[in-house]
């Protein structure tokens, strides 16, 4: 709680206000039985009706005031427990940005939607409620214990002989609660995992007749959280009954010992009123417990997930600091010495021994089967995870000292996966150069051969792109994200199987079209058409170098080059 609460730190003065408030009400709260009792002994009993009018009145002006002091507590409140989940939802945001990959893979997708949504909003209403009630509830119980014996001490005894059991009750059900609620979330990440899934894949679920499946799978996940949820909302429901039933029993002992009192003429009528008036507002006050409990229960739970992610420490993003070399004469330059990787958390190696030199300008291709370990590979020299041993040097310069930002500057990326963002396609593209001039955009789409395709769209370069370029096709969204990687003018341009939706002449017009470029590139692909036209060849097979050369020398050397060249029809056998 304490690190995601150090957020309210930037709102203090709201805050200070909003508590000042609260405390006029509830001093106006505290005040009020004690006016009563004083309009009932020396107004109604004595008949003074100028004294009752008097007390009346003032009685009416603090109700007014405590009228006004809600109505601005509430506005402070507002006020600071919205900026705060602001503030806390964009510092999330930002933290999450700044994970490495290795970082991120430890948060589910789904886990850190909840924690940026729900999250929030739980320990929002939480602050919210704070300023506004919850404090002061359990100030409104003791203020009401304090004046109740300061009006008359005996009775006022029978509030409090409750007071240790109520202390022990509500403390282990604030345990329990938090441990409840805390099961309650997970449950919420998972419903969110199945949610996601099954829209991503609606494509496919509809293809394969699964809708009845997947409606299954979400009402046991659905059924799983309605159990848990249930279950620390009964517990939770025992707080109230408990409380009142406390409560209640002290209120009945100080009725009786104050209507004897009464009789015997040692208690004025208006303090047995006084005491009673406390009682019914401390009861009040804990039938509010519940609720609070249950917020706080929900809201600790909440800030112990978020405080998880704002305190990953990222090892890689912070470390260097040194500019990355330009030497034009190493101008993307890349060398790979014995590089070996293993993922985060695993003993298998990924890569083993990796050894290559391209130097600038040149176009080194990368194959092997699937799961070989090209995409890993790639992965590597922007530093999207450290390796495991050897060296990595982009320009001369191990990419350990270079600085994280000005590495990822001189790379352009073009990924499996195609991924475009909702927004125009100009924006798409842009996101290589958020500066860049509509010139340099049109340049781009014409290499990446995707130009022609825009300008058939009804609006151009500001068609919308659904979410995830659901309205474009496959090989649309890979020339796009082509072009959005050559509108960055990068050093290096890898391309991770990034042609594979492209017809035979659309390919080889974009790799003539990007014969002009100056960029060093590393090329993932499956085919040897595209392999043959590069300076130089790596195949990899279970994440070891098997063959590396041109295309003849692979052909004449390799036996695995040979079959898969034999296999796509462009050697004899």
């Amino acid at each position: 709680m304490k690190v995601v609460f150090s957020y309210v730190k930037s709102y203090k003065w709201p805050v200070f206000f909003a508590l000042f408030l609260m405390l006029v009400e509830l001093f106006v709260e505290l005040i009020q039985p004690l006016i009563m009792a004083k309009i009932i002994d020396e107004g109604i009993q004595a008949q003074d009706h100028q004294l009752i009018v008097q007390w009346g009145t003032v009685l009416l002006l603090l109700s007014f005031v405590a009228f006004l002091s809600g109505v601005a507590n509430s506005y402070f409140s507002s006020h600071t427990a919205q900026s705060f989940a602001f503030d806390l939802r964009n510092a999330l945001f930002e933290k999450i940005q700044s994970f490495t990959l290795a970082t991120f893979q430890k948060f589910p997708a789904a886990s850190l939607i909840t924690r940026l949504t729900n999250d929030v909003s739980q320990v929002q209403t939480v602050l919210f409620m704070s300023l506004r009630i919850m404090l002061r509830a359990p100030l409104a119980v003791m203020g009401s214990i304090i004046m109740a014996f300061f009006v008359n001490a005996k009775l006022a005894l029978f509030l409090v002989i409750g007071a240790p059991i109520v202390v022990i009750f509500l403390v282990s059900m604030v345990v329990k609660g938090v441990a409840y609620f805390s099961k309650v979330q997970h449950r919420v990440d998972r419903l969110n995992r199945v949610l996601q899934e099954n829209l991503q894949a609606i494509r496919l679920v509809k293809a394969y007749l699964r809708g009845t499946y997947e409606a299954s799978r979400f009402e046991k996940v659905a059924g799983q959280l309605k159990i848990d949820t249930v279950k620390a909302l009964r517990t939770m429901e025992y707080i109230m009954p408990v409380l009142l039933f406390i409560m209640n029993m002290s209120l009945l002992a100080v009725l009786w010992f104050g209507t004897k009192q009464i009789a015997e003429g040692t208690t004025p009528l208006g303090d047995v009123v006084a005491i009673v008036n406390y009682a019914m507002r401390i009861t009040g006050s804990f039938s509010m417990f519940a609720f609070i409990i249950i917020f706080y229960a929900r809201a600790n739970a909440s800030a112990e997930r978020m405080a998880e992610v704002l305190a990953v420490d990222n090892e890689v993003e912070m470390i260097s600091s040194s500019v990355g070399a330009t030497d034009k004469v190493k101008y993307g330059e890349v060398l790979f010495e014995n590089v070996s990787f293993k993922y985060p958390g695993t003993d298998t190696p990924v890569l083993q021994n990796i050894s290559f030199h391209v130097k600038a300008g040149e176009k080194l291709a990368i194959m092997g089967a699937t799961g070989a370990g090209k995409s890993t590979l790639l992965q590597l020299i922007p530093r999207f995870y450290d390796i495991t041993a050897g060296r990595i040097l982009i320009e001369g310069q191990d990419v350990k000292e270079w600085d994280t930002q000005r590495l990822r500057e001189v790379i352009g990326y073009v990924p499996q996966q195609s991924l475009l963002f909702t927004g125009s396609i100009a924006d798409n593209v842009r996101w290589g150069d958020v500066e860049a001039e509509m010139d340099a955009v049109l340049q781009a789409t014409i290499q990446a051969q995707i130009h022609a395709s825009v300008e058939d769209f009804p609006r151009g370069y500001d068609t919308r792109v659904g979410q995830k370029g659901v309205n474009l096709s496959g090989g649309q969204k890979q020339r796009l994200s082509i072009a959005r990687a050559l509108l960055r003018k990068a050093h290096i341009l890898m391309m991770d199987d990034s042609t594979s939706a492209l017809d035979v002449d659309t390919e080889q017009a974009l790799w003539k079209d990007l014969e002009s470029e100056k960029a060093t590139m590393l090329v993932v692909t499956q085919k040897i058409r595209t392999a043959k036209e590069a300076d130089q060849i790596l195949l990899i097979d279970a994440g070891k170098v098997v063959a590396y050369g041109t295309h003849d020398e692979l052909v004449k050397s390799s036996a695995l080059y040979k079959r898969i060249a034999i296999s796509q029809q462009e050697v004899e056998q």
